[in-house]
């Protein structure tokens, strides 16, 4: 044991630096600053697996880890979507999931935006359209930004969910 610490201390740190994501980050100050001049609030987000292999679902955990920080841009999941402001819909909507995302999405209060993450969830993706497959989420619900990948990286993700908030949709 002492070996082993006497070789750590004599080497030193050898890891490499962590890469920064793709893309210019936002400062978080202004972020924050500019979903309350919106919203008033912090952003809610509801996510919804409409059918997915949750290959995007584990993209999505990644933005909520410390170095996305994705509660620190003032962006926070919620259970109701009474609550939230953003649907972010993963999946190629199966059969038994298109009125469930109906209700969802009805149940959203106004404003609300819908971001379809995932080549599954844009165009249908492998599973296309068919008896247990309805199609991409824009073929059930209305659409406002997708995210394509298999799976989208967790920065995509996080920029989808900007520039949709940032940009003056509605």
């Amino acid at each position: 044991m002492l070996r082993t610490l006497r070789q750590v201390i004599k080497v030193g740190v050898v890891s490499e630096r962590a890469a920064r994501p793709a893309g210019e980050r936002p400062k978080e100050s202004d972020l924050r600053a500019q979903l309350h001049q919106r919203f008033g609030r912090a952003l809610g987000i509801r996510h919804v697996d409409a059918g997915s292999c949750n290959g995007c679902e584990l993209e999505i955990h990644a933005v909520n880890n410390p170095y996305y920080n994705l509660e620190g841009f003032g962006i926070k999941f919620v259970a109701s979507p009474r609550h939230a402001d953003l649907l972010l819909v993963t999946g190629p909507v199966s059969r038994h999931m298109e009125s469930a995302l109906k209700r969802v999405y009805d149940a959203t209060p106004d404003p609300k935006w819908v971001i379809a993450v995932g080549d599954c969830g844009c165009t249908g993706g492998i599973f296309g359209s068919g008896y247990a497959i309805r199609g991409s989420v824009a073929d059930i619900i209305p659409v406002d930004l997708t995210v394509p990948g298999c799976p989208p990286p967790p920065a995509a993700i996080l920029s989808g969910i900007v520039s949709v908030v940032t940009t003056d949709r509605r």
